[in-house]
């Protein structure tokens, strides 16, 4: 792909991007896509307290039901002492951007009819309402009137909120009689570290739990604090559980400062996702002294996951690694999302989405070293899975060690790979994405890549060498960035001029696997710098896309499809000149034979986007002998070992064409061959490479009878970037006897 196809690529608004400084932009330019920090934002109003009239009905509200984030759900209202709900007749956006902004978030995302987020209960408190997006409060919209309805709970509407919360936003309790069942509304949630040797370390483990209202950071009396409060708070920043701690430090602390207390205690049951699902507790009662009565500010001490744990040997972990065998994420762009799957009986299989939400996706999260989960996805997301699908209406409490040990059932008819579950996990602020940059790219999600380093005692930005730069090395630059995963990497980027001031070379050498966390993780040369090119024009950089391909190779057809055949040397002229024989076929007169191992690989794409090989068109190699051009050199390794590991034949197969074979139901091809057309696979569709067309074999004139393991690398030189590479390697045993060839155990990945 060249530069400018980077532009069909925007990830959400939800990426993060940190920069040096703000860059001057047209505020019009990116409104579509939203801003990362950085970039300047649209002034948000700050938040004013509505003034109703006396004669308002007070109503609260709450979004409840089968949530899959904790920003949405089934509209609830309380009102005279009972909670109900609200009809989707004539309800519209403007509706729920009351609804939202009444919770104090900035806006109304969308809002769905029928009962989408369960059926509620109590009485259907309002029916054909029609707002204009402008009122205080819900109860001011022209409606039948509260309590009149026809409506029944198969009609109850939910609504689906931004993540941003009203700035200055405060909670104000209009039913100060019925407080225990009111949802927590504040505008900011953090754990802000007291004692000095917590206030240096990354991630924050440790320190008074705050809650901002009215735009004011205030503590929380602990007088009716629990653990089940702390593993909420917890797992809202990412991680899994939570320990004791000295709380005879924080008492003299809690002496020399007056803390400031929030108005209302908290009251959780322990599997909450986020503080938003947790009840309100009673007023907190304040002495004259303004501490809370025979209290302290609430302190909690988190434990993180290994991945993110501070060890005296090693410091962080460099890469990330599964803590779990049983459960494992595939798919997804950053640590702590993607496509959920689970080993039963030695074979990976994937979660049907059927009642799947956010407390069965914690259990996950927790289960594999992060927090709570932000959001429980569901239709194949995060691309699909192969193999069974091992478990289907999932329903866990929220305690369970392990998805293994909730409910499930084991009929997983009618479910299919379109369905799969995915998650995003809430992970510890690593602060990495503040040692990055982009810039001099055309949007925020393309640019030379600057890095921040310590130079001579002070921190300075300056460049990466492009020598050895590649696609591993930009899946970790848009990892670290939040930015998704890697459309292209660039060892020129005179098109793109960075800061003048970041023009020296402060890294080189950076030799990734691709699962780091950052790109300070990655081998580097450190202080000894080296780099002939030099920087400047020369620079590496990246473009960065929300989805990517995944390639996953089809293990039955190789086992179903595997034969032997004997070939002259002169039928295989065209095959010998694209290097598809042994070595010694150089040698050996043209009436001899070659004895190939023959097999179909039939090759899916169950990613988010396309695959397009990484060269343009214009730059495709003909090959006169097949009459076809090559838009991949090296597209497959085909390899023969011994058991011991040692390669004992080899084959590889250039793209001859890659286009749609055949695709699933309801999708049409897009690529194909015939009148040099455009070659890529679409998702949902796969491209099959038949036993019978020549260098789909591996030469095994020379090998002896014996037992092998056979193995095929799909896209093994990673020039085109995927969301899982892990995936792309297909191993089978192979048993030859000198005159028959058997192919069995074949499965997908290393292991």
């Amino acid at each position: 792909m060249d530069q400018n196809d980077s532009l069909l690529h925007f990830p959400s608004c939800s990426l993060r991007m940190y920069f040096d400084r703000p860059h001057s932009l047209t505020l019009a330019q990116y409104d579509h896509m939203g801003y990362p920090p950085g970039y300047p934002d649209p002034e948000l109003e700050q938040y004013t307290a509505p003034q109703l009239m006396p004669d308002t009905p007070r109503v609260q509200l709450r979004l409840a039901g089968d949530k899959r984030k904790h920003n949405e759900g089934r509209v609830e209202v309380f009102y005279n002492g009972e909670w109900g709900t609200v009809c989707d007749d004539d309800f519209t956006l403007h509706s729920a951007q009351v609804v939202c902004r009444e919770l104090g978030y900035v806006e109304a995302v969308s809002w769905s009819p029928s009962s989408k987020y369960g059926r509620g209960q109590g009485p259907i408190w309002f029916d054909n309402l029609h707002c204009t997006g402008r009122e205080k409060t819900l109860s001011l919209c022209p409606s039948n009137g509260i309590g009149i309805s026809d409506c029944k709970h198969s009609e109850d509407v939910g609504v689906v909120c931004s993540d941003k919360r009203i700035p200055g936003f405060k909670f104000v309790n209009t039913l100060p009689n019925h407080v225990e069942n009111l949802d927590i509304q504040v505008e900011d949630v953090r754990i802000r570290p007291i004692l000095s040797s917590y206030r240096k370390r990354i991630p924050v483990t440790e320190g008074y739990v705050e809650v901002k209202d009215g735009g004011k950071w205030k503590q929380i009396c602990n007088t009716e604090w629990s653990v089940f409060n702390s593993r909420v708070i917890c797992g809202m920043f990412g991680f899994p559980g939570e320990k004791k701690y000295n709380a005879r430090v924080y008492k003299m602390f809690a002496r020399r400062r007056k803390p400031s207390y929030w108005d209302f205690s908290v009251n959780c049951t322990g599997n909450e996702a986020h503080l938003s699902s947790c009840k309100l507790g009673q007023d907190t009662s304040l002495k004259s002294n303004s501490t809370c009565a025979e209290g302290l500010p609430v302190v909690v001490s988190c434990v993180p996951g290994r991945a993110f744990a501070l060890t005296p040997m090693v410091g962080f972990r460099k890469a990330f690694r599964q803590e779990q065998a049983l459960v494992r994420l595939r798919g997804g762009a950053i640590v702590g999302e993607g496509r959920v799957e689970v080993l039963k009986n030695g074979e990976w299989g994937t979660i049907c989405d059927d009642n799947w939400n956010l407390l069965s996706a914690t259990v996950v999260c927790r289960e594999l070293g992060f927090g709570t989960a932000k959001e429980a996805l569901s239709g194949g997301r995060l691309g699909q899975g192969m193999g069974p699908v091992h478990m289907n209406e999932v329903e866990c409490s929220g305690f369970e060690k392990s998805i293994t040990e909730c409910y499930f059932n084991k009929e997983a008819l009618g479910c299919s790979h379109e369905e799969d579950a995915a998650i995003r996990c809430n992970v510890p602020a690593m602060g990495f994405q503040e040692r990055l940059r982009l810039n001099g790219g055309r949007n925020p999600y393309e640019g030379r890549v600057e890095v921040l380093v310590e130079r001579n005692g002070s921190l300075v930005w300056g460049t990466i060498c492009s020598e050895g730069w590649g696609t591993m090395e930009a899946m970790v630059v848009c990892r670290q960035l939040g930015l998704g995963f890697a459309n292209n990497a660039f060892q020129e980027t005179w098109y793109w001029p960075g800061e003048v001031s970041a023009d020296t070379v402060v890294m080189s050498g950076v030799r990734c696997s691709g699962t780091e966390m950052s790109l300070s993780h990655c081998l580097h040369h450190g202080a000894h710098l080296s780099c002939p090119r030099g920087g400047g024009r020369n620079a590496a950089g990246v473009s960065c896309s929300e989805t990517a391909p995944d390639l996953v190779l089809n293990p039955q057809v190789v086992e179903q499809t595997t034969y032997m055949e004997d070939r002259p040397m002169f039928m295989l002229q065209c095959a010998y000149e694209e290097n598809c024989l042994a070595s010694t076929s150089n040698q050996v007169p043209a009436n001899s034979y070659r004895r190939l191992l023959r097999f179909s690989s039939q090759i899916h794409n169950n990613g988010q986007s396309d695959f397009r090989p990484k060269a343009s068109r214009h730059s495709w190699v003909w090959h006169d002998c097949h009459r076809h051009y090559h838009s991949m050199e090296v597209f497959t390794h085909y390899d023969l070992f011994s058991l011991n590991g040692t390669k004992v034949a080899e084959g590889h197969k250039a793209s001859f064409c890659l286009e749609d074979s055949e695709c699933d139901e309801g999708i049409e091809k897009r690529y194909e061959c015939a009148n040099f057309g455009d070659q890529g696979i679409t998702v949902g569709c796969w491209d099959t490479y038949r036993h019978d067309i020549d260098c789909q074999w591996v030469d095994i004139t020379d090998i002896k009878p014996g037992d092998y393991i056979f193995r095929i690398n799909i896209n093994p030189n990673y020039e085109v970037p995927e969301s899982d590479y892990t995936n792309n390697v297909m191993k089978c045993r192979c048993r030859y006897d000198g005159h028959r060839v058997w192919m069995y155990s074949c499965h997908n990945g290393e292991t």
